[in-house]
């Protein structure tokens, strides 16, 4: 296998290195507002990075209070919310209005035909208005509305005729339709009207709105774009939405805009960073070229994860993550039932919060529990002050996700000798490797009988736990992570590509 360029070891001279101080960092949802992988990956990299200034411009839902990590001194921090107070209105005058409704025009169009470029200018016309303050206060008029709803039965009606067998469908949309995209996308479109940091390069954290802040900064300042991914982005936006109650006509146009969005962005960042080689194949099929993708996986420091030094005297599986559907806890709950019936004495432990919005899915989960009768060998702790307590209290600790990116609890644990068992998903396999046992998605079945394996062979736990903290030694290090990112900096500014695989 060869090395990837930005490894910890990198040979001498492969890239010049240019001159990084500042970096616009965009995020999503995740750091500072909010605990969890992401937040913690970015904590990581400002503070590891402290000879950087990181202007950090957070998208949110809606404004938040107060952040839930303390920035560093080299970190400056704005919100960008999506809801809750439009931004300033800016200048308004007739050629405005007709710029911004002729640019709406253009963007819907993009959005019924899948046409990237026709997408791309639109985007790109509304970011040059957005310079000159807010565009919501024209875009959230019955002008608009009745423009989205002519625009997209004018298209569904022409596919109607036209359309190739197997392509994709446009749904024919309703008043219904046309009202709730309207609105939707008139706060999607707010990042545009927020001012662009100025920085040597970008980083967008993910792709979706935080890459339409970094490309709003392309286009504003000419800043190129690091795009790190940690899951695939677009995937997570098709499963959560096979869930929603949202109309077909709704659902397809949020879904086209994600499409389009993701693949503007792999074409036009300067450098495509995933977490892991299993998100290459999203990447190269949207269109990033596959010269500036170059895979730089997550690290952690061995010091802070110690090998745990003996187990507890029970068998006990622990789990460790943010209570969400995606992290598919209720099928670790009915494999532990299962569990339990060969081992009656195993006790299942849950470490994590629940993010607000996901009170619902705990207590579905919480309901599960009982309806197998685990109230009692099932317990949901809630967020744990120090994390290696929550590896230490399991002998295995286990991963039943059904979508991943480069997950820290799976490397935290095997840092610690704590052999993994996990689904494979995302870059899962990768980090895991032969340091743990890997099952299928949605498998109670499979699941269970990597537990069972692991909790009733001694030496097995021993002889993984070993292999896993080499591995994560080897490869997985948190300054290993913090040097790929001290180069790709300076190659993005520099414009050159990354020749992939070499050393």
């Amino acid at each position: 296998m060869t090395s990837p360029v930005f490894s910890s070891t990198p040979s001498p001279g492969t890239f010049s290195t240019g001159s990084v101080s500042s970096v616009a960092l965009y995020t999503e949802g995740t750091y500072p507002q909010a605990h969890g992988g992401v937040s913690v990956w970015v904590d990581q990299l400002v503070r590891g990075l402290a000879d950087h200034e990181f202007r950090v411009r957070a998208i949110s839902g809606v404004p938040y209070s107060r952040p839930a990590l303390e920035s560093p001194g080299n970190v400056e921090v704005a919100q960008v919310p999506l809801w809750g107070d439009p931004p300033a209105p800016g200048v308004s005058h007739p050629q405005r209005r007709r710029d911004v409704l002729d640019a709406y025009a253009q963007l819907l169009e993009g959005l019924c035909t899948l046409d990237l470029d026709t997408f791309a200018r639109a985007l790109r016309a509304l970011s040059l208005v957005g310079r000159s303050g807010g565009f919501t206060a024209l875009l959230d008029s019955p002008q608009a509305s009745r423009l989205t709803l002519d625009v997209w039965s004018a298209q569904a009606e022409r596919q109607k005729r036209t359309r190739e067998p197997g392509g994709p469908r446009l749904p024919v949309p309703t008043v219904a339709d046309a009202l709730d995209v309207h609105l939707w996308l008139e706060h999607a479109l707010r990042p545009l009207a927020s001012p662009a940091p100025q920085a040597d390069v970008g980083h967008a954290v993910s792709n979706g709105f935080a890459a339409l802040l970094a490309l709003h900064g392309l286009w504003t300042h000419g800043t190129p774009f690091v795009l790190t991914e940690h899951g695939v982005y677009l995937r997570e936006r098709y499963m959560e939405f096979r869930f929603t109650r949202y109309s077909p006509g709704f659902k397809a146009m949020l879904l086209r805009f994600y499409r389009l969005l993701c693949s503007l962005a792999y074409r036009e960042a300067a450098l495509v960073l995933p977490g892991s080689h299993y998100n290459r194949r999203w990447e190269e099929r949207l269109g990033a070229a596959p010269e500036k993708i170059e895979c730089v996986y997550n690290g952690i420091d061995p010091e802070v994860f110690p090998p745990a030094e003996a187990e507890p005297a029970e068998p006990v599986v622990s789990w460790v993550g943010r209570v969400d559907p995606l992290k598919d806890l209720e099928t670790l709950i009915r494999a532990f039932e299962l569990v339990r019936r060969r081992i009656p004495h195993a006790q299942l432990r849950l470490f994590g919060g629940t993010p607000a919005g996901n009170e619902g899915y705990e207590q579905q989960c919480r309901d599960l529990t009982t309806q197998l009768h685990l109230n009692g060998s099932v317990a949901f702790e809630g967020r744990v002050s120090d994390i290696t307590d929550a590896y230490r209290a399991g002998q295995v600790v286990a991963l039943t996700s059904v979508s991943e990116g480069f997950p820290y609890t799976v490397i935290e644990s095997m840092a610690m000798g704590r052999p993994p068992v996990a689904t494979r998903v995302g870059g899962v396999p990768e980090a895991v490797g032969d340091a743990g046992l890997i099952v299928r998605p949605r498998d109670s079945m499979g699941v269970a009988s990597a537990l069972i394996r692991l909790l009733e062979d001694a030496p097995l736990r021993v002889r993984l736990g070993q292999a896993a903290r080499a591995r994560v030694m080897e490869l997985f290090t948190l300054e290993g992570c913090l040097d790929a990112y001290r180069r790709a900096y300076p190659v993005a500014l520099s414009g050159e590509r990354v020749r992939v695989g070499s050393s």
